[in-house]
């Protein structure tokens, strides 16, 4: 479930676990979650979920606890094809100097971030073609323009990110010092 206001919420249908990962769940029925999730040690990339399963007679010698790995902060994104995707977000204000995203794309793919006026012309040195190309998996990654990366001027005034996705996913985006 995610909220950008924190009153109206959105609810994906798809489930938290997949179908098809791995192969010898199917016709599972016992999947109780263990509760809470698990940052092990010196891992800053995944969180750790468990979950029961139980095969034939509950508690019998089927039964066993499994690991699943999930991305941090991974859970929903906005995703752009291989054919193209943009976001544009509503105007927002903002305190800080640089904009940290969180993404992951391709082998093939690549994500750029333009700053617009709210009325939607490309603020001078914020435009797509004067992004660095974004591509990889990075958990927070400062977008730079033409190696710069200082937004401290815009701060606290309305703009607008266009965000253009191919072959990505970006999870979230902040302000940050």
């Amino acid at each position: 479930m995610a909220s950008c206001d924190g009153h109206t919420f959105r609810r994906w249908t798809e489930a938290l676990i997949p179908l098809d990962a791995p192969k010898d769940r199917a016709g599972n029925r016992s999947n109780y979650m263990a509760w809470g999730l698990v940052q092990l040690p010196d891992n800053d990339r995944e969180y750790s979920v468990y979950a029961s399963e139980a095969y034939g007679k509950y508690g019998g010698p089927h039964s066993r606890l499994r690991r699943f790995t999930y991305r941090v902060d991974g859970s929903v994104s906005v995703r752009g094809s291989g054919e193209g995707g943009e976001v544009l977000t509503k105007p927002l204000t903002f305190s800080g100097s640089k904009l940290a995203i969180n993404f992951a794309t391709s082998v093939q793919g690549s994500l750029r971030v333009e700053i617009q006026e709210v009325e939607g012309g490309p603020i001078h040195g914020f435009t797509l073609a004067a992004c660095d190309e974004l591509r990889g998996d990075v958990i927070e990654q400062v977008v730079a323009w033409k190696s710069d990366t200082d937004l401290g001027a815009m701060a606290g005034k309305p703009v607008r990110l266009r965000f253009t996705l191919n072959n990505a996913d970006l999870f979230s985006f902040r302000f940050i010092e």
